[in-house]
C-alpha cells in the first residue's frame, strides 16, 4: 500500500516533488494501488517509483521519467504520457488503451500482456520491450507513424 508521506508530497506539486527526489536519490517511492485519476505530473520524477495498480487515468504524464518505475496492474487508459522516460519500465498487465504515447521511450519495457487498443505510439521508441512484438502492436495501437519497434525496425 502506498505510504502516504508520498502522496503528501506529491500533492504539493511536482516542483516541491523533483526536489524531494534529488535530495533523497535511493529512496524507492511506493505509490502503489494509489488513486492518481486526471494528476498533473507533467516532467515529474518518477524513476524506480512503485506505482503497480495505481489509477492513472486521463493522468499528464508528459516528459515525465518513470524509468524502471513498477506500473504493473496500473490503468492508464487515455494517460498522456508524451515524451515520457519509461525505459526498462515494468509495465506487464497495464492498462494503456487510448493513452498518448508519440514520442515516448520504451526501451526494453516489459510490455508483457499490457493492453495498447487505440493507443498512439508515433514516433514512440519501443526498441528491446519485452512481451510485445511488432504484429501484436500494429494490431492494437491506433497509430505507429515513425515508432522503432521492439526488433529495432522503423514503422513507416
Amino acid at each position: 500500500m502506498a505510504n502516504q508521506e508520498y502522496l503528501n508530497l506529491l500533492k504539493q506539486g511536482v516542483e516541491v516533488w523533483n526536489q524531494w527526489r534529488q535530495e533523497q536519490p535511493d529512496v524507492i517511492p511506493d505509490l502503489s494501488r494509489t488513486d492518481l485519476r486526471r494528476a498533473r505530473l507533467v516532467i515529474a520524477d518518477l524513476s524506480h517509483a512503485d506505482l503497480s495498480e495505481a489509477s492513472l487515468i486521463l493522468a499528464h504524464l508528459d516528459n515525465a521519467d518513470l524509468s524502471e518505475a513498477n506500473l504493473s496492474g496500473a490503468d492508464l487508459r487515455g494517460a498522456d504520457l508524451r515524451f515520457a522516460k519509461l525505459n526498462r519500465a515494468k509495465l506487464r498487465l497495464a492498462d494503456l488503451r487510448f493513452a498518448k504515447l508519440y514520442g515516448t521511450r520504451l526501451i526494453s519495457a516489459d510490455l508483457s500482456e499490457a493492453e495498447l487498443d487505440g493507443a498512439k505510439l508515433n514516433s514512440a521508441y519501443l526498441k528491446g520491450a519485452l512481451g510485445i512484438t511488432s504484429e501484436e502492436l500494429e494490431k492494437q495501437a491506433k497509430s505507429l507513424q515513425d515508432a522503432t519497434m521492439p526488433d529495432g525496425s522503423k514503422h513507416s
